[in-house]
């Protein structure tokens, strides 16, 4: 039995890797700061889960508080292994986004701690779990991250400092697998509070980014930043 630990899995990208890992066998905690929302989509799973013969554990709250992240780390411990940590939770901030010149200091402060802290937090308590495991680690970042978008530099500047952790964490522990995933554009309801108002039905539904997701669950891909909608691109320059 293979154990990941998913976050934000509620809905959008997190509630779509929840539901292809269950179907490939896996056993999962997931979390979300949205009780209602949480329960709903391990809901969804029951019977999914209970066909594949795995276990989906809900651990509603907020992944910058210490207390969640315990009871996050006793769910996994009831399984004794941890294979996957998708660190997925994100916060985008205000809807629509403020130029930096007006962008609220508190407010960049909680972008802060939910995006780039609070992974790295996660990665701290469940280290020990994940070495003996032999476990990997997939911390989903933006395009925001590496290229300048006006307004967007609160949200943009937090995925970037959690991909900079991250990759200093990959050269500071050379036998982990250490990934940035990019998912690209998608239909999520975070895209919609960041493009208040528009349509953006021409983005893709985030099952469009499960290939790459997946493969950077179960293949041998060396550490390192990846755009899941390239995928299998990636895979074929890399041999697999």
């Amino acid at each position: 039995m293979k154990v990941a630990l998913v976050t934000g899995a509620s809905r959008g990208l997190g509630q779509a890797l929840a539901g292809a890992l269950v179907a490939e066998g896996w056993s999962l905690v997931i979390d979300g700061r949205d009780p209602d929302a949480l329960h709903g989509a391990a809901a969804e799973l029951a019977a999914a889960s209970a066909a594949a013969g795995v276990q989906v554990r809900a651990i509603s709250g907020d992944v910058t508080d210490g207390e969640h992240r315990q009871a996050v780390l006793q769910a996994v411990e009831h399984f004794g292994r941890l294979d996957l940590l998708v660190n997925n939770a994100s916060l985008l901030g205000p809807s629509p986004q403020p130029a930096l010149a007006e962008y609220p200091l508190d407010v960049l402060r909680r972008v802060y701690e939910v995006n780039t802290v609070a992974p790295l937090a996660l990665i701290q308590l469940l280290l020990p779990v994940l070495q003996a495991s032999g476990g990997r680690i997939v911390d989903i970042t933006s395009d925001a991250a590496v290229e300048a978008y006006a307004g967007w530099g609160g949200y943009g500047s937090s995925k970037a400092a959690l991909e900079a952790l991250t990759r200093v964490l990959a050269e500071e522990m050379p036998a982990l697998r250490v990934y940035v995933a990019d998912p690209g554009d998608l239909r999520t309801q975070m895209h919609q509070e960041a493009f208040p108002g528009e349509d953006i039905s021409d983005r893709p539904l985030p099952e469009v980014a499960l290939p790459g997701l997946l493969a950077l669950a179960r293949d041998e891909h060396p550490s390192g930043r990846y755009q899941l909608q390239s995928y299998p691109d990636w895979a074929v320059k890399a041999g697999v």
